[in-house]
């Protein structure tokens, strides 16, 4: 049984805030392949990351689960602010830190991401050497196919709500937030009908669950419509698995495709379930058999 340590991190040049991680260490001898693993858009690694790296490191692999800054028990300020290359930075820092990990293949070092950081990995695999293989599981790859599913109406509110937090900063005052999953008809990022339900159940019992915001700063709606992560698709040499949602009513199924035709050795698997199906119950248990299978394909092969 795999050994989960409470570990941190620093990012940045002045190293002033600190990331709040997991590392999991497979019983396995001698240096394993490690997977550094975060959550999507506005969510934490207790939202059920556990249950995935319990899973992979009970199949032979190393974890390092983080939370990105401001969000969950990471530091930086403001809270709930989603910076999209404040999250990339902390990607580059988070496989810096992997590779210094003790019973580790620094070879053999693996990005795993979902819905808005099956992006980040992409662009992260992209741009950083040495990465062995990544795993981009119902990834946002295209802002402008993910706006294009929204309502021109909620699109406009969003902005609204986007500018007047974006003065508010400049006038020093604190965050305005917006839900990351609403009901559709209600104010949020996520509104399709699925879209709360599954965020719902993906928020654990207990105390960990009562103390979790589905918020972030509304800024990052300015931001969103500029960000295509899959168009870095055809730089990622390393084999990456596209794990692709048939009904997925956040990031399309559509773009996410035709990005994976240009990575040289990318790899697809698609099912019939919606976005927020693949954490939870039998959808889970498909998921996690075919990325282990995609992993000891092309990791246990290296000697």
């Amino acid at each position: 049984m795999a050994v989960r340590e409470d570990v941190t991190f620093t990012v940045g040049a002045s190293g002033k805030d600190r990331i709040s991680a997991w590392f999991y260490r497979p019983t396995s001898d001698g240096p394993v392949p490690v997977l550094v693993m975060a959550h999507g858009l506005g969510a934490v690694k207790t939202m059920r990351l556990d249950a995935y790296a319990e899973r992979f490191s009970a199949a032979g692999y190393a974890c390092l689960v983080f939370d990105y800054r401001n969000f969950g028990d990471s530091e930086g300020q403001p809270r709930q602010l989603l910076d999209i290359k404040m999250q990339l930075e902390d990607w580059s820092a988070a496989v810096a830190y992997a590779h210094t990990l003790p019973g580790v293949d620094k070879s053999r070092i693996t990005l795993w991401g979902t819905s808005f950081s099956g992006g980040h990995v992409i662009a992260t695999a992209a741009r950083l050497p040495g990465i062995a293989a990544v795993v981009s599981q119902c990834p946002f790859t295209d802002s402008v196919a993910s706006l294009r599913a929204i309502s021109p109406v909620t699109v406009a509110r969003i902005t609204a709500r986007a500018v007047r937090d974006l003065i508010g900063a400049h006038a020093g005052k604190p965050p305005v937030m917006i839900p990351t999953a609403a009901k559709p008809g209600d104010l949020g990022l996520m509104t399709a009908p699925d879209a709360y339900p599954g965020y719902l159940r993906l928020v654990p019992e207990g105390p960990a669950g009562a103390t979790m915001r589905n918020e972030v700063a509304a800024r990052f709606g300015l931001k969103l419509s500029t960000y295509r992560p899959g168009r870095s698709a055809k730089q990622v040499r390393c084999p990456i698995l596209f794990w692709v949602c048939e009904t997925d009513s956040v990031a399309p199924a559509g773009p996410t495709l035709r990005y994976a035709a240009q990575a040289p050795r990318g790899e697809v698997k698609t099912y019939p379930e919606g976005h927020f199906d693949i954490y939870v119950g039998e959808a889970f248990e498909r998921v996690i058999a075919d990325q282990i299978s995609f992993l000891d394909k092309h990791l246990r092969t290296v000697t």
